[in-house]
């Protein structure tokens, strides 16, 4: 039987890829939601890249509602993003577009998951952005996305946000994740202040499991140096 049951929206990428595996190892009936599968999940749900707001919402209802046949899950763990740069001059609906679409609406689609399928006392993890509690000229698009998951994160915490009773609410505020792909951009970059996926994964895991859990509706900062990772709550 299995240890409890968890979401992982963004399966597929680099942390949430990290997560699935992590949360399988404990035990853990698994599902991904992404724009492919993850084979390592238990469950896939493959979100329709073309699909407005409002349709990808109800697609991924629909299909969580089928997967987990009445169960409930004990959390929901929202990694989906990306990164743009850029400022006013050039392009800034276009990136603030594709912006909004990769932290935004997967975000909020985890918001009406978790009203529809958590169990009370569940944990809904999304993924806010240490730049974006200040103004980031150089990346526009980005920190207003990720400043309306720091909002979206405040209203869920609060009264009558529509998710059960006693239910935990953070954003996690990474800097930089270790990733190959940031490894791979940044080959000279000092990774002993990259937080390591493995530490959020087992993070996630801790608090699925009621354990260390910070207050409801932290923006939880996730602060590396020498390759050592501490908490500071916002």
């Amino acid at each position: 039987m299995a240890s409890g049951k968890i979401l992982i929206y963004g399966g597929r990428g680099a942390l949430g890829a990290s997560c699935v595996q992590f949360f399988k190892k404990n035990n853990w009936w698994v599902g991904s939601i992404d724009l492919t599968e993850n084979d390592a999940a238990d469950a896939n749900i493959v979100v329709d890249r073309d699909a407005d707001w409002v349709s990808q919402e109800a697609a991924v209802l629909s299909k969580v509602g089928t997967e987990l046949n009445g169960d409930s899950l004990d959390a929901i763990i929202c990694v989906a993003g990306g990164w743009a740069g850029g400022n006013a001059k050039k392009d800034l609906a276009k990136n603030a577009d594709l912006m909004w679409k990769q932290s935004v609406w997967s975000s909020a689609i985890s918001a009406t998951v978790g009203a529809n399928h958590l169990k009370p006392g569940g944990l809904l993890v999304l993924t806010g952005a240490n730049p974006a509690l200040e103004g980031t000229p150089g990346m526009i698009g980005y920190g207003m996305a990720k400043a309306a998951v720091h909002q979206l994160t405040k209203s869920l915490a609060g009264e009558k946000s529509g998710l059960p009773d006693n239910s935990l609410v953070v954003s996690i505020l990474p800097v930089t994740l270790d990733t190959p792909m940031n490894r791979k951009w940044m080959p000279d970059a000092d990774t002993s202040t990259w937080t390591p996926l493995e530490f959020l994964a087992e993070l996630f895991h801790k608090w699925s499991k009621g354990e260390e859990r910070p207050a409801n509706g932290s923006l939880v900062k996730l602060i590396t140096k020498d390759s050592k990772t501490e908490l500071v709550i916002v």
